[in-house]
């Protein structure tokens, strides 16, 4: 078999999965997958099972320091202090170059979220104004944003692109008041030796920032270190994930005109080099420089916050956020389960998603355009606006994380579960029916 022909096998093998990938849609995909399957699990007989795995202890030992948890532990606090990091990434990108960059642009989207979060949270503490439950007011204040930019793409040209970014925005701007949510709301007792600590790391990745320091290990391993104290402070572990982010550089090591000046040179140095020999860059030493020197130089291009959100948006969106759904959907569905939605609980938080989150964010929005604050989306109607809250209220992993923080008791949790899946399905067809039937085609 021919290099060619070997070559050509392997590209009819990988480009599918490549363009599945690239699909705004597939992390979306692959969540519903996770979702199914947990569910499937428990519902055909593994509950016990299931239940039993997630259970089971893990612990690491580094430096005489060690830390025993169970598996749903080490997912929740660990692996979603990763999810935290590249939401962390996201929101500092946005506010130093994206749709968060200036008040004009910010001020629809915040304003939206910020509707999207209190309307949501004064609707299920009406159905539970007393404690314990008043506790979950946090769970319908959540966005799923990739089940909701999933829905959004699959209804193709009936949604104008403006609110894709529009979308995207008002998520990153509920997923900073999550965050801050749960630090200042859901974290436990504080250990302010602990706290204290993890200051004090913080700070010193914040001065190497300031000194002009590039190198991601530099921010990654004392990043461990940071939510090791995190976790043991009573703030949320998750919290650990936002802080390095906000520490990670955003500048790149090299001007862009020094990048352009040493690439040409380098392409020109290469354009130069025997045509035949460039396919044999295994042997040609000198091309081999060549081609090390601009892979350098694109790598000092970038920024480090660019680099390593570019490496996280895969693990999180095709592996972390996955197993987390897959560890946190296993719901027993019965009959008991619609008497169990019909509690006040299960309505406040399918009342806050379903009705709160579209209501809030048209209703400030409403009054942020009445106020000559902000204007609506490109090619945007207040209808469209109003689909768009709709999506908004698939809360689903986000809000089943917070769920998770805020029911001390197992029944609670279930049928906090029970109305967050209940809600996010809802949310979702209706989203989908309304763009169908008011939708209009582009072009």
């Amino acid at each position: 078999m021919t290099v060619d022909t070997r070559h050509t096998i392997l590209r009819f093998i990988v480009a599918p999965i490549e363009r599945f990938t690239a699909l705004s849609a597939a992390s979306g995909i692959v969540l519903l997958l996770a979702t199914a399957a947990a569910l499937l699990w428990v519902n055909l007989g593994g509950e016990h099972a299931y239940h039993a795995l997630w259970e089971l202890p893990a612990g690491l030992s580094l430096a005489g320091l060690g830390l025993q948890l169970p598996l749903h532990a080490w997912i929740n606090d660990g692996l979603m202090a990763v999810f935290f990091l590249l939401v962390g990434l996201e929101i500092k990108r946005e506010l130093l170059v994206g749709e968060l960059a200036s008040l004009r642009q910010a001020a629809l989207p915040v304003v939206g979220a910020i509707g999207g979060m209190l309307v949501p949270a004064a609707l299920y503490l009406y159905f539970n104004p007393h404690p314990p439950a008043a506790n979950g007011w946090g769970v319908p204040m959540a966005t799923d944003i990739a089940f909701a930019l999933g829905v959004l793409t699959l209804l193709g040209n009936r949604v104008p692109p403006s609110l894709r970014v529009f979308l995207a925005a008002l998520a990153i701007a509920d997923d900073l008041g999550a965050v801050l949510v749960i630090a200042l709301f859901y974290s436990g007792a504080l250990q302010w030796d602990m706290l204290l600590a993890a200051g004090g790391v913080w700070v010193v990745l914040l001065l190497g920032n300031r000194l002009g320091v590039r190198s991601l290990w530099f921010y990654l391993l004392p990043g461990v270190a940071l939510w090791y104290l995190v976790l043991q402070s009573g703030v949320h572990a998750t919290v650990a994930g936002v802080l390095l982010a906000f520490a990670i550089p955003a500048r790149p090591q090299v001007a862009p005109g020094l990048f352009l000046k040493d690439a040409q040179r380098l392409l020109n140095d290469l354009a130069q080099r025997d045509p035949n020999r460039l396919s044999l860059l295994l042997t040609d030493q000198e091309a081999q420089n060549i081609v090390h020197g601009l892979e350098a130089g694109c790598e000092a291009i970038q920024a480090p916050l660019q680099r390593l959100e570019h490496g996280l948006h895969g693990v999180v969106a095709f592996l972390i956020m996955p197993l987390f759904a897959f560890a946190n959907a296993g719901i027993h569905l019965d009959a008991s389960l619609l008497t169990t939605l019909q509690q006040p609980l299960a309505l406040g938080i399918v009342a806050g998603l379903v009705l709160g989150k579209p209501l809030g964010i048209l209703l400030l929005c409403g009054l942020a355009r009445l106020l000559r604050l902000a204007r609506l989306p490109e090619g945007a109607r207040w209808r469209d606006l109003f689909g768009v809250g709709l999506l908004a209220g698939m809360g689903f992993t986000m809000s089943i994380f917070i769920a998770s923080l805020a029911y001390p008791l197992p029944e609670q949790l279930e049928q906090a579960k029970g109305a967050i899946l209940l809600a996010s399905v809802l949310a979702g067809v209706l989203a989908t029916l309304w763009f169908a039937v008011l939708g209009r085609r582009a072009g």
